[in-house]
């Protein structure tokens, strides 16, 4: 008997989100750690944000979990975000732009999954699995979402 497989070539984690979209996993701008702390602001000494970042990107704080959205280039080495999520020493990625055509997802631990899917509609899924949710999807959010360990795959 045939099966699917399931074939992709990237995967990050999701950080669920009621106000900001599963970065686009292809879209990496950029990836270090933040030099300094200042309220609303990724600050990196070794940045490159005038060349490579613009206004809308994403910022996942990846040693807490957390991301925001860039608001401002504020210089080479400045940007300013959405929310207060960066400390000195805290690794970070950037994406320039937010899923729009849906990834699938892998559930690490099993619970409720709301999500929005790639035709722009809301869904919560009840007590999900651990397993792999093969279905188009561009946002997953933080009310609604019991389940963790929560992977976007393309």
């Amino acid at each position: 008997m045939a099966y699917q497989k399931l074939q992709v070539g990237t995967a990050i984690a999701v950080v669920p989100s009621d106000t900001i979209s599963i970065p686009n996993g292809g879209g990496v701008q950029q990836s270090s750690a933040a030099t300094g702390t200042t309220a609303d602001k990724l600050v990196d000494s070794g940045g490159a944000f005038t060349t490579t970042v613009s206004v809308g990107a994403i910022v996942v704080n990846e040693t807490d979990g957390t991301m925001a959205t860039v608001s401002a280039v504020d210089s080479n080495t400045q940007l300013s975000i959405s929310a207060d999520i960066m400390a000195t020493g805290e690794s970070y990625t950037i994406y320039a732009t937010p899923e729009t055509q849906g990834c699938v997802l892998y559930v690490g631990v099993s619970g409720d999954v709301k999500v929005k899917m790639a035709s722009g509609k809301d869904v919560v899924f009840t007590a999900v699995p651990v397993g792999f949710m093969p279905i188009q999807v561009t946002k997953v959010y933080s009310t609604g979402t019991a389940a963790t360990n929560i992977v976007a795959l393309w």
